[in-house]
C-alpha cells in the first residue's frame, strides 16, 4: 500500500541531494536538476494513480451509507464518503425506537422463542402495494431479504460494531416484540451511528468529506463511473463504483413532496428542510416506484415554547410500546395505540384539528405515560423532559376528564381486555385505578401527526443495484436506505428503517467493493 509513496520519497530525496553536487561539478544550473525531479515526481504520481484501484464512493452518511462503507472496507476496497451536510449521520442518527430483528438472542431472552410473523407483518403493513406488480422491483424477494436478514443485521451490529441492542420492545403493527435498542440513555439511532462512525474512522482506507454535495453521476457507455460534487464552491470529479444512500424526500416540502402528495401541505415534519436527491438518479435512467407513499408518523412533539415550528422532534413509538396512551382534546382514548402508524395517524386526523398555528396544520392530542412506562422509556424521557417536550404531573393535577380516562385505562389493563379498541399489549403500565393513584406522577406531552418517511424511491434488486424501467440494472450504481422504493409498500413498520439500512447497505457495499477491486 505504501511502497509507491516511499519509492517516490526516496527518489526525490536522492535527486535533491545530488542536484547541487551536479551543479557544482558540471556547472549546470541547479534549476535543471529541480526540473528533472519535478518531472519524475509528476510522472510517478500519474503512473501510480492510473494503476491504483478506484474507491467505492458512498453518497450519504446515514446508516445505509455507513453500513455499505464498512462492508466495502472489509472486502478490501478504499472508501470515499461524501455528504452534503456539515455533520454526518443523516436521519438515522435521530432514530428513536430501534431496529427490528426476528429470532435474535435478545428476543428469545425476552420470552419470544419463535418469530415467524415478521414477513407477514411487513406485507400487511405495506397494504395494497403488495397485491400489484408495479415497476421493476421484486417486492416479495426484497421483503424476504429484509426479514430473514434481520437476525444477522442485529448480530452484526452487536458482535462486529459492538452496539448494545439488548432491550426488546413491541411497536405498533408488530405481532410480537422485535424492536431492539440499548439499555443506556443514548437513543438507538445515535448509538449505532456514532459507534459505526468511530469504527470507520479507525480505518486509514476510509475518508469522509462533509459539506460536499453530489450534483451528478458521471456515465460512460451506460455505466456509472463516478460522481461530480461541489465543495466550497468548487467542482470536483471522483471516479469509482457508487453506492447512493442520500435519503428520502420528506424534507422536500416544496419539491417532490408537493408534487406527489400536495394534500400533505402544511403538515410539520421530523425532517430538516432540504431538496430531494432523486433527480440525480433520474438523470441516469433510474425507475421510481411508490412515490406517493409518504409515511405520516402519528406522534411528533409540539414544543410549547414554539408550537408553530415546522420541524418537530419525534415522540418515539417506543413510548406507546412501553405503555403510553393517546387522548383526544376531550381527554378520551380514541384508538388502539399499538396499531400501524398509518392507522393511528388517520385516527388522529379524523379528530377536529386545532386552529392553525401560523401555516402549520396540527391536532391537539396528549401522550400520557404512567410511572411504569416512564421508567421503561427512561433513556428517551431524559431528553424529552430536558427539552420541555414532556413534563411530569401528579394525577391529581390533571383535568377531571383525563383522570377519568387514566382510571378507565388502568382498570382495562388490570382486566387484560380492551374491548373498545382491541389493544392487546399494555407495555409496563402499572398504575392502579382510583384514589390510590392520585399522588403518582405521570409523563405527559402534546403530539401531532408529522411527515416522517418516504416509502417511494428508486427501484432496486436483491444485489442493491439500481434498476431501469425494463428491469435491467444500471451498471456501476447501487443504492440503499430511504432513497430506494418497493420494500415497505404503503406503510413502513417502526424499526424497519434502520433494519433496511443495515441489510441493503451491507449488500450494496459488498457488491460495489467486488466491482471496485476487480476493475
Amino acid at each position: 500500500m505504501f511502497v509507491r509513496p516511499i519509492r517516490r520519497f526516496v527518489v526525490t530525496l536522492v535527486f535533491g541531494i545530488i542536484a547541487p553536487i551536479l551543479g557544482m561539478l558540471f556547472h549546470r544550473p541547479i534549476t535543471n536538476a529541480i526540473n528533472i525531479i519535478k518531472h519524475h515526481a509528476a510522472h510517478s504520481k500519474l503512473s501510480s494513480a492510473a494503476s491504483m484501484p478506484k474507491p467505492v464512493i458512498v453518497v450519504g452518511s446515514g446508516l445505509a451509507g455507513l453500513s455499505a462503507a464498512q462492508e466495502a472496507l472489509k472486502a478490501g476496497a478504499t472508501v470515499r464518503m461524501l455528504d452534503r451536510a456539515p455533520k454526518p449521520g443523516g436521519n438515522s442518527i435521530k432514530a428513536s425506537s430501534g431496529i427490528n430483528g426476528a429470532n435474535t438472542q435478545f428476543q428469545k431472552a425476552a420470552g419470544v422463542n419463535k418469530d415467524d410473523l415478521f414477513y407477514d407483518d411487513t406485507v400487511r403493513s405495506g397494504g395494497q402495494r403488495f397485491k400489484g406488480a408495479e415497476g421493476a422491483v421484486d417486492r416479495p424477494r426484497l421483503v424476504e431479504l429484509l426479514t430473514t436478514g434481520s437476525e444477522g443485521a442485529v448480530n452484526w451490529l452487536v458482535d462486529e460494531i459492538v452496539v448494545d441492542l439488548s432491550v426488546v420492545a413491541p411497536l405498533g403493527g408488530h405481532s410480537l416484540a422485535r424492536t431492539h435498542r440499548g439499555a443506556g440513555k443514548t437513543p438507538p439511532g445515535a448509538a449505532i451511528v456514532t459507534t459505526l462512525l468511530e469504527k470507520l474512522n479507525e480505518n486509514p482506507e476510509f475518508q469522509l468529506t462533509s459539506s460536499a454535495e453530489v450534483t451528478s453521476l458521471t456515465v460512460s457507455d451506460g455505466t456509472v463511473k463516478g460522481v461530480r460534487y461541489v465543495q466550497d464552491g468548487e467542482n470536483h470529479d471522483l471516479e469509482g463504483a457508487v453506492v447512493f444512500a442520500a435519503g428520502g424526500f420528506a424534507g422536500d416540502a416544496n419539491g417532490l413532496l408537493a408534487k406527489h402528495r400536495p394534500d400533505l401541505a402544511g403538515l410539520p415534519s421530523s425532517n430538516d428542510a432540504r431538496p430531494a436527491p432523486h433527480g440525480i438518479l433520474e438523470a441516469v435512467g433510474a425507475e421510481f416506484v411508490d412515490m406517493d407513499s409518504v409515511q405520516i408518523h402519528p406522534t411528533g412533539f409540539v414544543d410549547p415554547k414554539d408550537p408553530a415550528a415546522r420541524y418537530k422532534f419525534l415522540a418515539a413509538e417506543v413510548l406507546r410500546g412501553e405503555g403510553g396512551i393517546l387522548l383526544s382534546h376531550e381527554g378520551k382514548r380514541f384508538v388502539n395505540e399499538m396499531e400501524t402508524r398509518e392507522h393511528v395517524s388517520k385516527a388522529i386526523m379524523a379528530l377536529p384539528p386545532r386552529e392553525k398555528d401560523g401555516e402549520i396544520r396540527q391536532w391537539d392530542v396528549t401522550l400520557l405515560m404512567d410511572p411504569g412506562a416512564c421508567a421503561a422509556a427512561e433513556g428517551h424521557l431524559g431528553f424529552y423532559l430536558w427539552k420541555g417536550l414532556m413534563e411530569k404531573k401528579k394525577v391529581k393535577y390533571l383535568s377531571p376528564e383525563v383522570v377519568e380516562a387514566v382510571d378507565a385505562y388502568s382498570a382495562l389493563v388490570a382486566s387484560g381486555e380492551d374491548s373498545a379498541f382491541g389493544r392487546r399489549t399494555f407495555g409496563r403500565w402499572r398504575l392502579p385505578a382510583g384514589e390510590e393513584n392520585r399522588e403518582e406522577e405521570v409523563c405527559v406531552g402534546r403530539v401531532t401527526p408529522i411527515t416522517h418517511f418516504t416509502m417511494g424511491g428508486a427501484s432496486f434488486n436483491e444485489k442493491a443495484q439500481v434498476l431501469k424501467g425494463d428491469k435491467t440494472a444500471i451498471e456501476g450504481l447501487w443504492a440503499a436506505g430511504e432513497i430506494t422504493g418497493g420494500v415497505h409498500g404503503d406503510n413502513r413498520l417502526g424499526g424497519s428503517s434502520l433494519l433496511e439500512c443495515v441489510v441493503f447497505g451491507r449488500i450494496a457495499g459488498q457488491q460495489a467493493a467486488k466491482a471496485a477491486t476487480s476493475s
